[in-house]
């Protein structure tokens, strides 16, 4: 979805820098993955394809924020309280 955004904070020794991974398009999203120490955000299009990828050590990465774009989808329903014991 357009408006997908993920926000890496990386330690950079003396200070953080932060980074963004952003959809750039209308039907792409994000994806996150942690393998073998290493921390992948990638835009990957509908059909699957990666179009880019940042790739960070895990030991570095101080925060990962995902950022999803606010659905307004009708087949969703909000949160409901649990039902009071009878």
């Amino acid at each position: 979805m357009k408006g997908d955004r993920v926000e890496i904070v990386v330690d950079a020794g003396d200070s953080t820098r932060t980074y963004e991974v952003v959809a750039s398009r209308a039907g792409r999203r994000v994806e996150t993955a942690v393998r073998r120490g290493v921390v992948e955000v990638s835009e990957v299009t509908r059909n699957g394809s990666v179009v880019r990828t940042a790739r960070f050590m895990a030991t570095r990465v101080l925060a990962l924020v995902e950022q999803p774009v606010p659905r307004e989808d009708s087949s969703e329903r909000p949160l409901r309280e649990d039902p009071k014991p009878a």
